[in-house]
C-alpha cells in the first residue's frame, strides 16, 4: 500500500485527460486495462471466490488512501471487473490512472 503521507487530493488533478493523454497512459497499466468510453476497465481472474474477495479488500484499501473509488463487480465467482472514472469531472483524470496503477501493482 502507498504511504498516506501524500497530501495530494483527487480534486487537485480533476482536469480531464485528452484522448491522446489517455492513449499514451493506457499501455503502462498492462494488458488487463482497456478504455470503455469515459472509463478505464480491467477484467481480472482470481484463483477462487475467496481470492477475489481478498483482492477487492486490497483494492478498497488503496482506494481509501487515494480517496478515489472504483466500481467493482465480482462475477462468475472468481472474476472481477474494475471500472475507474472521475464522475465529478465527467471522464478520465490523473487519479484514475494513479489508482489503476496501484491496483495493477497489487
Amino acid at each position: 500500500m502507498r504511504d498516506k503521507t501524500d497530501d495530494s487530493h483527487p480534486q487537485d488533478f480533476m482536469e480531464l485527460l485528452s484522448d491522446s493523454d489517455i492513449d499514451a497512459r493506457l499501455p503502462a497499466l498492462g494488458p488487463a486495462w482497456r478504455r470503455e468510453g469515459d472509463s478505464i476497465v480491467a477484467e481480472l481472474e482470481c484463483e477462487d471466490f475467496a481470492a477475489a474477495v481478498a483482492l477487492v479488500n486490497r483494492i478498497a484499501a488503496e482506494a481509501e488512501l487515494a480517496n478515489h473509488h472504483p466500481d467493482i463487480l465480482i462475477h462468475g465467482y472468481r472474476h472481477l471487473r474494475i471500472t475507474l472514472s472521475t464522475h465529478a469531472a465527467g471522464g478520465l483524470t490523473q487519479p484514475d490512472f494513479a489508482l489503476a496503477s496501484a491496483i495493477t501493482a497489487l
